[in-house]
């Protein structure tokens, strides 16, 4: 029973990085595969520190890892589960393209602000 409760408490902890509508645009912007910040913040349309404070929260959760080139932090899914669950959302939410997960950003943060 206690590999049970392990897992659900991982389960639990992988599913609560997926709650917020800017952590999961950027994982499905990352399930298309490896991105700067720079390149994250063109195609989300997510201010800079929004971003970087999400990116830390996806980095605790061991969501994505990091790797450096030169200046350029690079991010990408840092897990088999990660692949797997964002493929999926992506195949079922995200497929639309970058201009549309930028749109849904945009409204998301219009509708936080009203």
């Amino acid at each position: 029973m206690g590999d049970f409760r392990d897992n659900a408490k991982r389960a639990s902890t992988f599913l609560k990085s997926l709650a917020n509508p800017n952590r999961l645009v950027i994982l499905c912007a990352l399930a298309e595969g490896e991105k700067n910040v720079g390149q994250l913040q063109d195609i989300l349309g997510i201010h800079q520190p929004t971003l970087s404070q999400q990116l830390a929260r996806l980095r605790a959760d061991n969501m994505v890892s990091t790797r450096r080139e030169s200046k350029q932090i690079y991010y990408n899914l840092a897990s088999d589960e990660a692949e797997i669950v964002m493929g999926l959302v992506f195949d079922l939410f995200c497929a639309g393209g970058s201009e549309e997960l930028k749109g849904r950003t945009e409204d998301q943060a219009e509708s936080e602000a009203a």
